[in-house]
């Protein structure tokens, strides 16, 4: 089946505070964001009509703006009202959910402080990174040859287009080996992160995940960390050695884009896809759902 490009798709998108044809929705090619990564997102997914951590990701994509030295000209609030108001003009309730702002073109050079700040919000149909029977078998996962930057090298607390940069040379060089995704390290050569999703480990029935202190932390690492808490598992956030890979039985990958999706293999590591993962997964799909009310 075709795939019908971005550019020309139907709908609308919330593009500086009101709603435009979808094709309508266009920059200028000497946009400072496009040639400099002046740049911020979000990635979120709505459920049965509901935003899973609507509020969460907004307040997140006005501190990064911030890092990024720039300020989203809306609110929190009025970014959740336009992802919802995007949904229902859009006809859709199960959705990916795209913000994105961005320093526009009144100056083409490496300062632009006084370009205005662009705001748009894009959304469509998008069931999950992988299908049910992946995410159940297990994905294969390359190892990156870009380690993610040292804080003192880039705004890694930012969730910034330039950063992920190094994420697609990865994953293309992955998809291109016959893998799904890739694992990356730091600049130190702990284990990171993949190209666009946490990662997690089990060992003896002990969740392990590298520090978020040299990379994004999740909003969806946060709530699998807090789900697995409530079911009694232990969580630990260290530092993680690549050799330490051997030891692991079990493998999952967190993100907005991939849910939770356990990992049958990272190169020559090969993990099983055990009752821990699978118990974590469903817990997370019933988390995102809204619940029904009580009669």
């Amino acid at each position: 089946m075709s795939v019908i490009p971005f550019d020309q798709r139907d709908g609308v998108i919330w593009f500086d505070g009101k709603l435009v044809p979808w094709k309508d929705a266009k920059i200028h090619v000497l946009t400072h964001g496009l040639h400099y990564g002046s740049c911020v997102f979000e990635g979120e997914r709505s459920y049965d009509g509901v935003i899973y951590k609507c509020t969460e990701h907004s307040k997140r994509f006005h501190k990064s703006a911030e890092i990024m030295d720039f300020t989203v000209p809306y609110s929190v609030a009025e970014l959740d009202e336009a992802k919802y108001l995007c949904l229902k003009e859009n006809g859709l309730k199960d959705a990916y959910i795209r913000p994105v702002a961005w320093r526009g073109s009144e100056m083409m050079a490496v300062s632009g402080m006084n370009n205005t700040i662009h705001t748009a919000i894009a959304v469509w149909e998008w069931p999950s990174m992988f299908d049910m029977a992946q995410k159940l078998k297990g994905v294969r996962l390359d190892l990156a040859t870009y380690r993610r930057p040292d804080p003192a090298c880039a705004p890694v607390h930012a969730k910034a287009a330039g950063l992920y940069m190094i994420c697609s040379l990865s994953k293309h060089k992955a998809e291109r080996a016959g893998y799904a995704d890739a694992m990356m390290l730091d600049w130190e050569g702990n284990v990171a992160e993949c190209t666009g999703a946490n990662i997690f480990f089990i060992k003896d029935g002990v969740v392990h995940t590298p520090l978020a202190d040299r990379f994004l932390n999740g909003i969806t690492r946060q709530s699998v960390m807090e789900l697995c808490k409530q079911r009694g598992f232990e969580v630990v956030e260290r530092r993680i050695r690549p050799e330490e890979l051997e030891g692991f039985s079990e493998c999952f990958i967190t993100g907005s884009a991939a849910e939770v999706t356990l990992v049958s293999e990272i190169g020559p590591y090969s993990f099983v896809t055990g009752n821990m993962g699978k118990v974590i997964m469903e817990d997370y799909s019933a988390a995102v759902r809204p619940q029904p009310k009580a009669a």
